[in-house]
C-alpha cells in the first residue's frame, strides 16, 4: 500500500475535523428543537414486556405541548428511542408512569441519568400510582453513586435528590400547568389476592391529558374498566393496549415456555391475560362506549413473526368501533 503524500494527509486530516466537529455539534444540540405550537404525540417504545425485543423498544411515549416535553411511562430504550426522535432529553421537565411494571419503569433509570449527565439543574419530577415512589427511591441511591463520582471529578455540582423527584399520587386530577390537564383513573390490570406482598400497595392507572387542541387518553395496562370508558369519554385519540390470549399461549407452547410451567402457573397466566389486559373486541367496545374519534394500538406482544403488521388487531377493533383505527410503530407520529 502507497503512503498518502504529506499534502493529501493534511486534506484527509482536515475532512476529518470537519465531519468531527458537525458530528460533536450536532450532539451537543442534542437534536432540532420541537415545534412550539400545539401538540404532538410520539410512541417511543411499542413493544410489550416484559422480556425485551428486538425491533421495538418498551412502552414509552412523549407529548410535546407548545414545545414543553412529557414522556409516558418509561420502558426499556426510552433513552435511545428520544435519541432518535431528535428530543432533547435535557429539556423533559415532566414524567408519568402508568403502574410499576418493568416493561413501563425499566429505562427510568437510564433517561434520569442521562438528563442529570447532560448538566441539567432544574427539578424533573416523576408521578405515578402507588409504587412510583418506591421505585424513584431506589434509583436515587443508583444516582447517587454517579452523581459522587463526576462531583469529584469536577464535572457536576448538584446532586440527583436536588433535582430528581417522585411522587405517587391519588386519582383525579394529578398535574396541570399551561399546557396540560392530567386526570387519573385506576383501572383493572392489578387485581392481586389478600396475603400478597403487593395487596393493597400498588395501584394501575389510566391517564387523561388535555391540552388546549386535543385530548388523549392512555390506557396503560388495563382489563375491562368503567372508570376507563368514563375517563375517555369524548376524546379524540385512545392510546391502548392490546393482547391475544390465544395467540400468547400457541407461541408460549411453541417455544417450548408453556411447558415449563406449572400447572397453577399456566392457571395463572391466562387469568392474568384475559382479565387484566384487553382484547382487539375489548378495545373496541370500550372506544365506541366513550365516543372516541381514533384508536391508535400499542403495546404489541411479541409474536414469532419479526415483520408482524398487527392488522388483524386492527380489523378486530373495527368490528366494535366505527372510527380510525391505527396500529403503533416506534417513533410513529399521530
Amino acid at each position: 500500500m502507497k503512503k498518502a503524500s504529506s499534502s493529501r494527509l493534511a486534506g484527509l486530516i482536515g475532512l476529518g475535523l470537519v465531519a468531527w466537529t458537525a458530528t460533536a455539534s450536532a450532539q451537543t444540540s442534542t437534536a432540532a428543537a420541537p415545534s412550539k405550537a400545539g401538540t404532538r404525540f410520539i410512541t417511543l417504545g411499542t413493544r410489550a414486556g416484559p422480556q425485551p425485543s428486538v425491533g421495538r423498544a418498551q412502552s414509552s411515549n412523549v407529548l410535546i405541548v407548545n414545545g414543553a416535553l412529557y414522556v409516558v411511562d418509561a420502558g426499556d430504550g426510552v433513552t435511545r428511542r428520544l435519541t432518535k426522535a431528535g428530543i432533547a432529553i435535557r429539556d423533559i421537565d415532566t414524567i408519568f408512569i402508568t403502574h410499576p411494571h418493568s416493561d413501563h419503569t425499566s429505562g427510568l433509570g437510564a433517561l434520569l441519568t442521562a438528563e442529570y449527565d447532560l448538566n441539567r439543574t432544574k427539578p424533573v419530577n416523576i408521578y405515578g400510582p402507588p409504587g412510583t415512589q418506591a421505585i424513584f427511591q431506589g434509583l436515587l441511591a443508583y444516582l447517587t453513586v454517579n452523581a459522587e463520582i463526576r462531583i469529584s471529578e469536577a464535572t457536576r455540582t448538584v446532586q440527583p435528590a436536588q433535582m430528581f423527584f417522585g411522587h405517587d399520587m391519588g386519582t383525579g386530577t394529578i398535574f396541570q400547568d399551561g399546557n396540560i390537564k392530567v386526570t387519573a383513573a385506576e383501572n383493572t390490570h392489578f387485581n392481586f389476592p389478600p396475603g400478597s406482598p403487593a395487596f393493597g400497595k400498588y395501584k394501575s392507572y389510566s391517564y387523561r391529558f388535555e391540552t388546549p387542541d386535543r385530548v388523549i387518553v392512555f390506557t396503560g395496562d388495563t382489563g375491562m374498566s368503567d372508570a376507563l370508558v368514563e375517563l375517555t369519554k369524548g376524546a379524540d385519540t385512545l392510546v391502548s393496549e392490546v393482547n391475544s390470549v390465544e395467540e400468547l399461549q400457541e407461541q408460549r407452547i411453541k417455544t417450548g415456555q408453556w411447558q415449563k410451567l406449572t400447572p397453577a402457573e399456566q392457571v395463572a397466566f391466562l387469568r392474568h391475560i384475559r382479565q387484566e389486559h384487553v382484547t382487539p373486541d375489548e378495545v373496541g367496545t370500550m372506544a365506541a362506549r366513550a365516543g372516541v374519534k381514533t384508536v391508535v394500538l400499542t403495546h404489541l406482544p411479541a409474536t414469532l413473526d419479526p415483520k408482524d403488521d398487527y392488522k388483524r388487531y386492527g380489523e378486530q377493533v373495527k368490528k366494535q368501533f366505527s372510527g380510525q383505527v391505527l396500529i403503533a410503530k416506534d417513533l410513529m407520529e399521530f
